[in-house]
């Protein structure tokens, strides 16, 4: 069996496997090949995966040999139309999202698996790349809040007076909101949180965060610990409660996604134009919606002096350590695709292999991706 590794485009700096867990593959009698390059930006070289016994290829190489192809983004449509019937492909296809991509590896008999739908379940957590990203958000986003805001972020006792802390304020107490939470803590920032899941509380306060509660949110026990879609009536005292708490915050991290669906918008612009003049707004929802009115994907936006930052993508921005996480979770991943042998082995009774299957066999086998296809 053959496992290609290919090169990110654009402004992605991460690498699907580094090396190491090259390596890991090539112990268990595979063929690991990659494209030349796909590590520079990752900080590793061409060399460092020739040690472990990997081949690097051009693209086209590495496309047209491998079996199963290993990537972050999904390839664009020149390179899909390249890769041939019956090939596997692993990565990130945001597929709820992405219905014409979806179709068209239906169409191009490739078998896909996608990352960002692993089952939430205890045996699959080693392969939660939306867990371990998220980290890596969580925690790049109180740095570059921290840097952009004008004052400091720990209370200071000093000769000219005492400065008091920031206020931080954190919207979604996912994974990463916790690391939100607990890295504004680290630097000495009072924090607050809001979450509708009530599951969060303990989690947030465990990390020295005041919770927010707002009565009437609907029950997410069964929502797999994910947010879950609000009434009306339910919004409006959430949007009440947290204009409340924006306009006293100097610094608002957005964290909340529901799965499948446009972010929910918790910060409008009638309370941005309340905020304190400085303050700083990151929002990490940003590439579906932003759950800031006023959010620009990938912009940076001044309104009213407050900056608020649009950016989904701040894994890209730390690419050894997110790219190291992201890597052991597809190899985890790829340990179940394959067999003592090294070769293929799609067992579709297994729950993870199945609930992370979109494509097989020109049809999309995963039936959420399915009605959300044939409705668009």
């Amino acid at each position: 069996m053959k496992i290609g590794i290919l090169k990110e485009s654009g402004r992605e700096n991460r690498v699907a496997l580094l090396p190491d867990s090259a390596g890991v593959l090539v112990k268990s009698k595979v063929t690991v090949l990659v494209e030349k390059g796909a590590g520079v930006s990752a900080f590793v070289s061409d060399k460092d995966y020739e040690a472990v016994g990997a081949e690097v290829l051009s693209r086209d190489k590495v496309i047209s040999d491998s079996d199963l192809l290993v990537g972050i983004n999904p390839p664009d449509t020149k390179d899909i139309k390249k890769i041939k019937e019956g090939q596997v492909l692993v990565a990130v296809l945001n597929p709820y999202m992405n219905p014409d991509l979806v179709k068209l590896l239906a169409e191009k008999n490739i078998t896909s698996f996608s990352m960002d739908i692993i089952p939430r379940t205890s045996r699959a957590q080693a392969m939660d790349i939306l867990s371990s990203q998220a980290t890596v958000s969580g925690y790049k986003a109180v740095l570059d809040a921290a840097g952009r805001f004008s004052g400091f972020m720990p209370m200071l006792m000093t000769a000219a007076g005492t400065v008091k802390p920031a206020k931080v304020l954190v919207l979604g107490a996912g994974v990463a909101g916790l690391q939100a939470i607990a890295t504004s803590r680290k630097l000495g920032a009072v924090v607050e949180a809001f979450d509708v899941r009530l599951a969060a509380k303990e989690e947030v306060m465990s990390l020295g965060a005041k919770f927010i509660e707002v009565e009437g949110a609907i029950d997410d026990s069964k929502a797999g610990g994910y947010a879950v879609e609000q009434t009306e009536d339910y919004k409006k005292k959430q949007q009440q409660v947290i204009q409340d708490h924006a306009v006293k915050s100097d610094i608002i991290i957005c964290t909340a996604q529901i799965p499948g669906k446009k972010a929910p918008v918790l910060l409008l612009k009638e309370t941005v134009e309340v905020m304190k003049a400085g303050s700083v707004v990151i929002d990490l929802a940003a590439s579906t919606g932003g759950n800031c009115e006023l959010t620009k994907n990938d912009e940076v936006v001044v309104h009213n002096q407050v900056t608020i930052v649009g950016n989904s993508n701040y894994p890209s921005e730390m690419p050894s350590d997110a790219s190291l996480m992201f890597g052991k979770n597809v190899l985890n991943f790829l340990k179940l695709l394959i067999d003592e042998q090294g070769k293929m082995n799609l067992n579709f009774n297994d729950d993870i292999i199945q609930g992370t299957c979109v494509t097989h066999n020109k049809e999309i086998v995963h039936h959420k991706i399915n009605e959300i296809s044939n409705n668009k």
